[in-house]
């Protein structure tokens, strides 16, 4: 095969595989979030407290951590294609189900098993990112795929919010959960194995390793891998309490009716698509894949924005989307550069490990934001504000 041919054979299967695994996404993130804004609806069909919320949500988290350290491991071995594709099948079936759940213990096991499937996905990702794109370009082509889950998250209020008023909760799931069985079905015919499966030389030349001790090795024993453990615990404390509790927030401290408490989400999530988008392009182009940087400005700036959030008085709407607006953008900055960099020092072989062993510490932080956050509202708004801060602070300091 000349080197015309392959590059042209290259080009189709990263832009096949890249719109593939974006729209993949999309739908992952849209059977995951439609709870968050179904909440205040699901409270009042069957009268459930904020605390019963927090259970459902912290169930949730631990269960995708865990799945997503095990998911990681498996994925380096299997073909991301069906993994991905029946991740989405399967998540699909589980909103069905949740859609029929009359009583705090069937939503907590169908959410339960959503989150199981829902690690699906983003391994599989990681191994077509890391395989089909090299480094040059992967902080870009990574920061543009994570931006999927921005689209989905500014769109998804609207969705859920539309459908939801039209139709009521139960069918809002019904719809979302064949829609994205549809999706799935799909993928298995457009996405692919690694290029090497199919005949194509390896985007970067490697060195493979395949040593069975690799694990306990370059993972366990690497302090680097448990630094960004650390700070991606404390990036999902910040970033899941911030999309979870803003529009419970707005609406029970600011008086917003839903639809603009869900606008406030839309915004969050449009602050981190350009924030996901623009940090692996300046860190790729302007700091030279120097990750670092950029994730300790993010921490600073979020800092100041979370205390002006706090203070803005009632009735300054615009201020209120401007602020999230911000926060997204700085938040997410973080989230994807930390997920990222763990790739990045390790070798391709074990990415997918790498970086479900960071999620699992990750999806730890968002399980306090659960229960444990529903306990601290229950008390004081200033507290959940000052905690989001701590986080913030300490981040700071393991970074530097």
């Amino acid at each position: 095969m000349n080197k015309n041919n392959t590059n042209n054979i290259y080009k189709y299967w990263k832009i096949r595989i890249f719109y593939s695994i974006f729209v993949g996404y999309i739908f992952f993130y849209l059977t995951r979030k439609n709870f968050t804004f179904l909440i205040p609806i699901i409270i009042n069909d069957i009268k459930i407290s904020i605390s019963d919320i927090g259970i459902i949500s912290t169930l949730f988290y631990i269960t995708y951590g865990i799945s997503k350290l095990i998911c990681g491991i498996i994925s380096d071995k299997t073909n991301p294609r069906y993994f991905m594709s029946f991740g989405l099948i399967f998540t699909g079936i589980v909103n069905i189900c949740f859609g029929f759940s009359s009583s705090l213990l069937s939503l907590s096991i169908f959410w339960t098993l959503n989150a199981f499937f829902q690690a699906w996905g983003w391994p599989a990702i990681t191994k077509q990112l890391t395989y089909w794109f090299n480094k040059n370009e992967r902080g870009f082509m990574w920061g543009l795929c994570s931006t999927s889950h921005n689209i989905s998250g500014a769109i998804v209020p609207i969705i859920i919010l539309f459908i939801s008023s039209k139709t009521g909760w139960r069918n809002c799931s019904f719809i979302i959960g064949f829609l994205t069985i549809i999706i799935g079905i799909l993928l298995i015919n457009r996405l692919n194995n690694t290029p090497e499966k199919i005949g194509l030389p390896p985007i970067e030349n490697e060195k493979s390793n395949n040593n069975k001790n690799y694990i306990f090795n370059e993972i366990i024993k690497n302090k680097t891998i448990w630094i960004l453990s650390v700070l991606y615990f404390f990036v999902y404390i910040i970033k899941t309490a911030i999309n979870d509790w803003t529009i419970i927030y707005l609406i029970n401290q600011k008086g917003y009716e839903l639809l603009a408490a869900g606008s406030g989400i839309f915004f969050f999530e449009l602050g981190g698509f350009a924030g996901i988008l623009l940090s692996g392009l300046i860190t790729d182009k302007i700091f030279k894949g120097n990750r670092i940087k950029l994730i300790i400005i993010s921490y600073i700036i979020i800092i100041i924005s979370s205390f002006i959030f706090w203070n803005i008085p009632i009735g300054y709407k615009k201020l209120d989307y401007l602020v999230i607006t911000i926060i997204g953008f700085f938040i997410f900055s973080p989230q994807m550069l930390i997920g990222l960099l763990s790739t990045e020092i390790v070798n391709k072989n074990y990415v997918c490990t790498a970086n479900g062993f960071v999620s699992f510490f990750a999806y730890f932080g968002a399980a306090t934001t659960g229960y444990p956050f529903g306990l601290i509202i229950n008390l004081s708004w200033d507290i959940y504000f000052i905690l989001i801060i701590i986080c913030n602070t300490i981040s700071i300091f393991i970074m530097i």
